[in-house]
C-alpha cells in the first residue's frame, strides 16, 4: 500500500486545517487506516484510527471532540479534518494503514504501512 498525505500548513491557535491521505496499491475496504502525529524530540503518538468501512473510529484523549476521521473508500482517500487547533498539535503527521486484526492500534508498531507525513504548524 503507498499512501501520500497532504493539508498541512501553518495556522492560527483555533484554526481548522483538513489533512488528506490517498492510498494506492490495495483496496481501500480491506484495511484499517489511521493517523500519528510526531513533535519535535517527541515519540510518535497515536492520533485516530477508522475501521475498514469507517463504521467505527477512535481518537486519543488530546483530540477528542475537535478532530473528526473519515475515509472515502470510493476515492480511495482518508482525511482527518482538525478544528479548534492548539499550538500543542504543532507536529508531521502520519497517516498509516493495516490489515491486521486484533492489534493494539496504538502502537506505531503495529500499522504496516506509512506515509511521508505532512508538517502541521500552530501558531499561538
Amino acid at each position: 500500500v503507498q499512501l501520500q498525505a497532504s493539508g498541512g500548513g501553518l495556522v492560527q491557535a483555533g484554526g481548522s486545517l483538513r489533512l488528506s491521505c490517498a492510498a494506492a496499491g490495495r483496496a481501500f475496504s480491506t484495511i484499517t487506516m489511521g493517523w500519528f502525529r510526531q513533535a519535535p524530540g517527541k515519540e510518535r503518538e497515536f492520533v485516530s484510527a477508522i475501521s475498514r468501512r469507517g463504521g467505527k473510529d477512535g481518537y486519543a484523549d488530546s483530540v477528542k471532540g475537535r478532530f473528526t476521521i473519515t475515509k472515502d473508500n470510493v476515492k480511495n482517500t482518508l482525511y482527518l479534518q482538525m478544528n479548534s487547533l492548539e499550538p500543542e498539535d504543532t507536529a508531521i503527521y502520519y497517516c498509516a494503514a493495516t490489515s491486521r486484526l486484533y492489534t493494539d492500534l496504538h502502537q506505531p508498531a503495529s500499522w504496516d504501512f506509512w506515509g511521508q507525513g505532512t508538517l502541521v504548524t500552530v501558531s499561538s
